[in-house]
Order: structure tokens, then C-alpha cells, then sequence
């Protein structure tokens, strides 16, 4: 697990039926293990200010992609950081590619970026836990 982040939540979460109608297989990012991932404002990863941080990725058996997420010390960064802290923005989508499909049922591909978003195509992807660091904090 991943020591230093600031918020955790599901990036995607398997076997759930998608808004776009796919349904992501629990293996189909497994190899996305460890791999370090832009984090971003709704899926603008073609501009550089909308880049809020990285997302570390887990790899859950048979339940789908965890991300440990940390903010970075940019303006926009920050924002997020105030809205994901307050409870305005709890929800998580993934922007993937190279994807393999058989029929509506995603069996493999790549995850290129984790976005905060208002509503994501996942009914499960959603954020769980956001740290509070400082002198006060056990966390």
C-alpha cells in the first residue's frame, strides 16, 4: 500500500454494467498494478493545467482498480484538493485505451489517466477515504 497519498477510492470497480453499457472484468487492468497515472479534471488530459496530481494504482483480486491519489502543489491542484477535502466531488472515472472486448465486456486494456469528476460511468468507482495531514492529524 502506498504510505503518503491523500485520498483513496475506487478508480473501477469489476463485474459492474458501465453508463456506456461495457461491464470491465476483474483481470482486465490487473496488470495496471503499481503503475503511476496522471490524475485529472474530467478526463482533460490535453491540457496541462487540468493535470491535479497522480493516481498509484492497486490491483484488488476478483473486485477491480484501487487508486491512492495525491494532489500537487498547483493552483488547480489545490482546488481539487479543497473539493475532494469538502465532500463536493466524490467520484472517479478512468480513461483507458488499446482496450479488448468481447461483446460489451472489457477483458484487457490500458489505463492512461484517473479523473475527479461530478458523475462517473461506473457506478462503483467513487472516492472512500481522504486524509487529513498536519500536526494534528494520526493519519
Amino acid at each position: 500500500m502506498v504510505k503518503s497519498y491523500d485520498f483513496g477510492g475506487w478508480a473501477t470497480k469489476a463485474n459492474l454494467k458501465c453508463s456506456d453499457g461495457r461491464t470491465i472484468l476483474p483481470d482486465a487492468f490487473k496488470h495496471m498494478d503499481g503503475k503511476v497515472v496522471p490524475l485529472v479534471w474530467n478526463h482533460q488530459h490535453n491540457d496541462p493545467s487540468e493535470i491535479l496530481g497522480q493516481a498509484v494504482l492497486e490491483h484488488r483480486e476478483g473486485q477491480g482498480i484501487y487508486a491512492y491519489c495525491t494532489f500537487n502543489d498547483t493552483e488547480s491542484g489545490q482546488t481539487a484538493k479543497k473539493l475532494v477535502t469538502h465532500g463536493d466531488v466524490n467520484a472517479l472515472s478512468i480513461y483507458a485505451n488499446n482496450l479488448k472486448q468481447h461483446m460489451s465486456q472489457v477483458l484487457h486494456g490500458n489505463i492512461r489517466e484517473v479523473s475527479l469528476v461530478l458523475a462517473g460511468a461506473n457506478p462503483g468507482a467513487f472516492i472512500d477515504s481522504v486524509l487529513t495531514h498536519g500536526a494534528d492529524s494520526d493519519e
